[in-house]
């Protein structure tokens, strides 16, 4: 049987091509759109936060052309909601105190506890600003903010330095420090060793270290007189109580402290090793008493 030729075959439909569901499409067009009023087809701005935050060192300030006017508001301002004003307003404070520190006196303890309070904030460009405030109201007022009117919010700010100083942010830490710094330069050793000496027995670890080298750089400053009108016995207690803390910043607080002490202690003695001897055995367990022998000798 023959078979019947290719070209006689039926012919073919071809194939209309599909439509596509026009639910898709709107939902393309609406995907598009949402993503134009997102910006994610747009340049994106610079990062807003700490890196528009400039930090102004104390030389770089300059005095304020109405500082009458400025003080009026300036405790208002320094407790706004708004974060950078903030910041503006702890420079404005850091000039009153450095140009026009009379108009600032007065409203001194209300400062220094929004300045502690701005300190407290999670903002790192925010606590750091404050930071800057409390060193320059540290220069420009030192002793006056052991006054009564003053004195609690000054325990406020300390411990507020203590804790900045102990925490890992590295460019706080460092802050910290050196605010620390200018208050050990700034004020009297004796009614600050007070204060210091509580947050030497802190339960915080990190705090207890920060205090101790704030409390053994104003002990190295102090002469034999000023030692004994704070207490021999109660510095040296203090290096041996430290001496076994858990942090090497603590113990090298001790060892700086207790040295110290010996030279206070045996600056005019002929017998310095009896006298030292001693004074350690008198003043101190015999376990503690060993161990101040051991890393302070004649």
């Amino acid at each position: 049987m023959a078979l019947r030729p290719i070209d006689n075959a039926l012919p073919t439909t071809p194939e209309r091509p599909k439509k596509q569901p026009k639910i898709a499409i709107v939902a393309t067009q609406k995907q598009q759109d949402r993503a134009s009023v997102n910006g994610e087809n747009q340049v994106p701005l610079p990062p807003s936060g700490d890196a528009t935050v400039d930090y102004v060192s104390s030389d770089n300030l300059k005095p304020l052309s109405d500082p009458e006017v400025k003080i009026q508001s300036l405790v208002e301002d320094l407790d706004s909601k708004n974060w950078t004003k903030v910041c503006e307003s702890l420079n404005d404070a850091r000039r009153f105190a450095l140009y026009h520190s009379s108009l600032l006196f007065p409203i001194l303890g209300k400062i220094v506890l929004v300045v502690a309070k701005a300190m407290r904030n999670p903002r790192s460009a925010l606590c750091k600003t404050a930071i800057m405030a409390a060193a320059d109201i540290f220069s420009a007022f030192g002793d006056k903010l052991l006054d009564p009117s003053t004195s609690d919010a000054f325990d406020g700010l300390l411990l507020q330095l203590l804790l900045k100083a102990s925490q890992d942010k590295r460019f706080v830490c460092e802050e910290a420090d050196r605010a620390l710094g200018s208050m050990v330069g700034s004020m009297t050793p004796l009614p600050l060793l007070q204060k210091l000496r509580v947050y030497v027995s802190h339960t915080n670890l990190r705090i207890r270290a920060k205090a101790a080298v704030s409390l053994s750089s104003y002990v190295s400053k102090m002469g034999h007189d000023e030692m004994e009108e704070f207490g021999l016995a109660e510095l040296i207690e203090v290096a041996a109580d430290l001496l076994n803390d858990r942090l090497p910043e603590a113990r090298d607080a001790a060892r700086s402290i207790a040295t110290s002490v010996y030279e206070a202690l045996t600056k005019d003695a002929e017998q310095k090793t009896e006298l030292w001897q001693s004074f350690c055995q008198s003043k101190l367990p015999p376990i503690h008493a060993l161990s101040i022998l051991k890393i302070v000798k004649p």
